[in-house]
């Protein structure tokens, strides 16, 4: 078998990403260098601001206690969009904010981020009836100056029922059409992570901050323990970002400047879940209002899967540890079955369910407790010590939360100011002419239509350097999951370009195996190990620690309490 970089090799060389840097490189590099930045936290803010601080010239380094992703930034509703429901609340500039950066999205990652149709059915005493409906709809579009995909449309009841046949007629009035935009939010972390590594940054998961290195009051670093070596690095860094969002007030407590009574961050729980397609078919994504509580919830298509959420309550669980419980599986069946009767689902339709923690700002909540209502605008603080810290904010504008973090960090290192680049510069894979043609092409490439659109999807313009390895060696274009459109390829990929150290960072994140299969991708694990095991250096014990290792992380992401926590 010819090596895998000798395969790599044999592409001509546009095609070839550069691979990381080697783990242990990197790991000399934190504790051999000074940093004008360092980063705690590898969700999409804050390896967004690893990206941008490196693309302006400031020498990175970012740490991530677990892997990049593996909080609430790959459990959420996969959504980039202007928040309609958050013009029930006053929120404008958060909408408009959120809409300039949907359209940007789709042009920057159009392999991560494409456009979703949703279709809202309006009933018979619905809390926004009809002509409430249309009007913030046209304020929505009005907000995204109106350069949305499309513009809104007004539905008849005839025609909410053309575009969603299973849908319960019973008091329907009508409703409307509009869009907004679908992610793999799991992969457009890695994204920023890979181009913050690209751009210069040391990047490295699995790493946690032991303690903050304080001097005369002054944060000037930290001591970064290795998780996979038990190795600690003492990291030097002029200015210390904490963009760990529902862990925050953790690092806040190791600040021993910091004087806060009481939490910056307050987290809800947001709970989704997976059932076939085939049992609850639909057409577009549909925005609803829950029978059981009124809140605004979604059913979104998902290949051959079809999601429903979310659900939004208080929690004591650590973030961590949070999943969902028996109580969110029945709300959230309970209120798809109220809009699609027929398809009767149950425990058993069940394929998966997941828990993340929004970690919203407090300031954001103004005196109210409601979750639902509390303001999704991120705020930046400094603690007296100068560490800087970034709560609130969603998904969508995670890159503008990124930006204003580096124009602190600027700011507080009084350097002059040099302008963002990351609202023009494509993420990695993101340079695409026609995403069609790279469809065309995978199509005729793979022969597997399922497989050639998720690799489009998930590598954008990188696939062939996956597909390559695939292509030399026969036994890697084999599936990790039968009925599923992954290979064994990307294991091999994962580890040598994406920085997968674990069974989870593979199935969990740059794959969504563990979503998708009712074993949360225990099975795919043997199959993913025996591909791993000798890129990583793993033996005999060591692959069975990392199985068993596998079995525990996904019982705690995807197992199902008794009981809220």
């Amino acid at each position: 078998m010819r090596s895998e970089s000798a395969v790599l090799r044999s592409l001509p060389a546009l095609t070839i990403p550069s691979p990381p840097p080697s783990r242990a490189e990197r790991l000399r590099a934190l504790g051999a260098e000074s940093f004008d930045l360092l980063v705690i936290g590898g969700g999409v803010t804050g390896a967004g601001a690893a990206r941008d601080a490196a693309l302006r010239g400031l020498k990175v380094a970012l740490v991530e206690r677990e892997d990049f992703a593996s909080g609430t930034s790959s459990r959420s509703s996969r959504l980039i969009h202007g928040g309609l429901r958050y013009l029930e609340h006053g929120h404008l500039g958060l909408v408009f904010e959120s809409s300039i950066e949907r359209r940007r999205l789709l042009t920057l990652a159009p392999h991560l981020v494409r456009p979703l149709a949703f279709v809202w059915p309006v009933y018979a005493g619905a809390r926004v009836p009809r002509w409430k409906l249309n009007a913030g709809l046209m304020l929505y579009d009005a907000l995204s100056l109106f350069r949305n995909v499309k513009a809104y449309q007004r539905l008849s009841l005839k025609q909410v029922l053309a575009a969603e046949p299973g849908i319960r007629s019973e008091g329907l009035k009508g409703g409307a059409r509009y869009y907004d935009a679908a992610t793999d939010d799991a992969r457009l972390t890695l994204a920023n992570a890979l181009g913050a590594s690209e751009a210069g940054a040391v990047v490295l998961n699995h790493a946690s901050v032991k303690r903050l290195v304080l001097e005369d009051g002054k944060a000037t670093g930290a001591v970064v323990v290795d998780h996979l070596t038990g190795a600690e690095h003492t990291v030097r860094a002029r200015a210390v970002v904490n963009a760990t969002g529902p862990w925050s007030d953790e690092i806040r407590q190791l600040d021993a400047g910091t004087t806060r009574s009481g939490p910056a961050v307050r987290g809800s729980k947001g709970v989704h879940i997976a059932v076939p397609r085939s049992r609850l078919s639909i057409q577009d994504a549909l925005t609803l209002l829950s029978p059981v509580d009124g809140r605004v919830m979604f059913i979104l298509p998902a290949d051959g899967f079809t999601l429903i959420g979310t659900t939004e309550t208080a929690t004591r669980a650590h973030p961590a540890e949070v999943r969902a419980s028996e109580s969110d599986v029945a709300y959230l069946l309970a209120s798809a079955n109220a809009f699609f009767p027929e398809a009767q689902l149950t425990r058993d339709d069940l394929v998966s369910a997941w828990a993340g923690i929004r970690p919203l700002a407090a300031s954001g909540y103004h005196g109210n407790t409601d979750a639902g209502s509390a303001s999704r605008e991120h705020a930046i603080d400094v603690s007296p010590s100068g560490v800087l810290a970034i709560s609130g904010g969603k998904l969508t504008t995670f890159r503008v939360m990124a930006r204003d973090v580096v124009n602190a960090v600027e700011r507080h290192l009084s350097m002059p100011h040099r302008k963002s680049t990351t609202d023009a510069r494509p993420l990695p894979g993101g340079d695409i002419a026609k995403l069609a043609t790279e469809f065309a092409a995978a199509r005729e490439e793979v022969g597997d239509v399922a497989t050639a659109e998720h690799l489009v999807r998930a590598y954008g313009s990188r696939w062939r350097a996956v597909w390559a390895l695939a292509r030399e060696t026969p036994e890697l274009a084999e599936p990790l999951v039968e009925g599923l459109p992954y290979r064994l390829a990307e294991a091999a990929w994962g580890v040598s370009h994406e920085m997968v150290q674990t069974l989870a960072d593979l199935l969990i994140r740059r794959l969504k195996v563990a979503f998708e299969t009712r074993d949360q991708g225990r099975s795919a694990a043997v199959r993913a190990a025996s591909v791993m095991a000798p890129l990583l250096g793993w033996d005999a014990e060591q692959t069975e620690r990392q199985l068993a290792a596998y079995d525990v992380d996904a019982q705690r992401i995807f197992g199902v309490d008794p009981a809220d926590a």
